[in-house]
């Protein structure tokens, strides 16, 4: 069983930098990588992709919440990262994936509110990875927060779901 909502944050949780004091944009493809102006690159941590493929594929509800002063570069990098499909050969922007993004700065309590507010998911049906420990205020809402100090791996991301399902089976 899983949630109805996962969210995950953008730096340092999904990618191993952070786009606004990291990456200087324009960002384009090159093969494919995904660099900036400086030929930083951008991608995802291994287990990534498969992850939000996995849970697009059974119908959970993704959103992208992060503090970020540069959502522009954030939603590019989204744009220009890719996830494989169903088929070897079908991938597509990353930015696909996600059914809602919080990308700008402030409160993660105003980015829950907000998918709150257009989703209609109760927040005791929300999951959310981050690998910032301040971000646990989540919590005061309902979500389920789950801490990733070295970024989203398989193992952590089936720790944040058993930790969601645990805590659903006490209330």
């Amino acid at each position: 069983m899983l949630p109805k909502l996962i969210a995950f944050d953008l730096d340092y949780t999904l990618w191993d930098l952070w786009i606004d004091t990291h990456v200087t944009g324009p960002l384009r493809r090159s093969g494919d990588a995904v660099v900036d102006a400086h030929g930083t690159v951008i991608e995802f941590y291994p287990d990534v992709a498969g992850i939000l493929r996995r849970l697009r594929d059974e119908g959970v509800l993704l959103a992208a919440c992060s503090r970020t002063h540069a959502p522009d570069l954030a939603r590019q990098a989204l744009q220009l990262l890719r996830v494989p499909g169903a088929e070897a050969s079908e991938a597509g922007p990353a930015i696909g994936m996600f059914d809602n993004l919080q990308i700008y700065p402030g409160s993660k309590l105003a980015h829950f509110r907000a998918l709150h507010a257009v989703t209609g998911v109760p927040y005791e049906q929300m999951l959310f990875f981050d690998d910032e420990p301040r971000n646990r205020e989540v919590e005061r809402l309902g979500v389920t927060f789950h801490l990733t100090p070295t970024g989203v791996d398989n193992a952590v991301f089936d720790a944040g779901v058993r930790t969601w399902a645990v805590r659903r089976t006490k209330s």
